[in-house]
């Protein structure tokens, strides 16, 4: 048998090599190893700062920025709280396209999503993430141009709807389209690119939910919109599961890695204090999206999802 120089065994004529070998086996078995890390709070401590990735930027409603580079919104405002309460010195959001911020949470590139991203028994099992308690409750609305054709819902047969990729909000509109409320969808990376194509003639109308209409109002002031609200509807596969689940479909959640329950703890620890004190119903109310159906944000919510 061939073997390296540097690979010589010990051989049944060296008993007492063998012995040195099982003693420094044993040794080694004994002797603690490199500490196994648990968590993620205490990096977070450490760098003084709490990152979020985010595919909102530019909804005025939800997140945007001033000539002097601050944001502002509802996920501006409840970032800036969360993590002053979190005892974190900043926060800095990380602009990334829709589809990549589960991608880039998992690559470590934020430590956070805090991005109006559904909670979902799917995104959660499929995706392997851990969700915070909620803080906002969406729903869809059937967005249309002031001047279109469109009235009813039965006037979208044969009409392109627009919503963004890998969105719950897209899921309505593919729903939608099942049902024969409309012929095809397209999807976009971005919240503001629906609109635009309602602009500019190449869909019919958006199905995107009710911040995202109150934040395109100004730019598109003659948008109106058509039918009752869209309540989140489970896919098929998903729907027992979504029915035992402790939220409303459509409630809104922080994402972190399952690594870091240490930071969820925290993030749940600064929501409920938010919601006890009244905080959380102030930043919705300073925004202009509380309304009735946030109503249970203001129950004590489960947690550990």
């Amino acid at each position: 048998m061939l073997y390296h120089p540097m690979q010589r065994r010990a051989s049944p004529a060296c008993p007492w090599l063998r012995r040195v070998w099982a003693v420094v086996f044993l040794i080694g078995l004994l002797l603690p190893g490199p500490r196994a890390r648990a968590g993620c709070l205490d990096d977070v401590r450490r760098a003084g700062v709490l990152t979020s990735g985010t595919g909102l930027l530019g909804d005025r409603i939800a997140l945007w920025q001033d000539r002097d580079g601050a944001y502002h919104g509802v996920t501006a405002d409840l970032f800036l709280e969360i993590a002053r309460r979190m005892g974190i010195p900043q926060d800095r959001f990380i602009p990334t396209e829709w589809p990549t911020l589960i991608p880039g949470l998992k690559a470590r590139r934020w430590d956070i999503v805090l991005s109006d991203l559904a909670i979902t028994q799917e995104r959660i099992t499929d995706g392997n993430v851990l969700f915070s308690a909620p803080y906002f409750r969406l729903y869809d609305r059937v967005i249309v141009p002031g001047d279109s054709p469109i009235r009813t819902m039965d006037d979208l047969r044969g009409k392109v709807l627009g919503s963004v990729v890998g969105s719950t909000d897209s899921t309505v509109a593919h729903g939608l389209v099942a049902q024969g409320y409309g012929a095809s969808v397209s999807d976009y990376n971005n919240w503001a690119d629906p609109f635009q194509a309602l602009r500019n003639g190449q869909i019919d109308a958006v199905i995107l939910d009710q911040e995202s209409l109150l934040s395109h109002k100004d730019e598109f002031r003659s948008l109106r919109v058509i039918g009752d609200p869209l309540f989140y509807q489970a896919k098929p596969a998903w729907r027992e599961a979504e029915r035992a689940s402790p939220y409303y479909l459509g409630d809104e959640g922080i994402v972190v890695r399952p690594a870091c329950t240490d930071l969820l703890a925290a993030l749940n620890m600064a929501l409920e204090a938010m919601r006890a004190d009244g905080t959380l119903k102030a930043i919705l109310k300073k925004n202009g999206v509380w309304e009735p159906v946030q109503d249970h944000l203001l129950k004590p919510q489960p947690t550990g999802r």
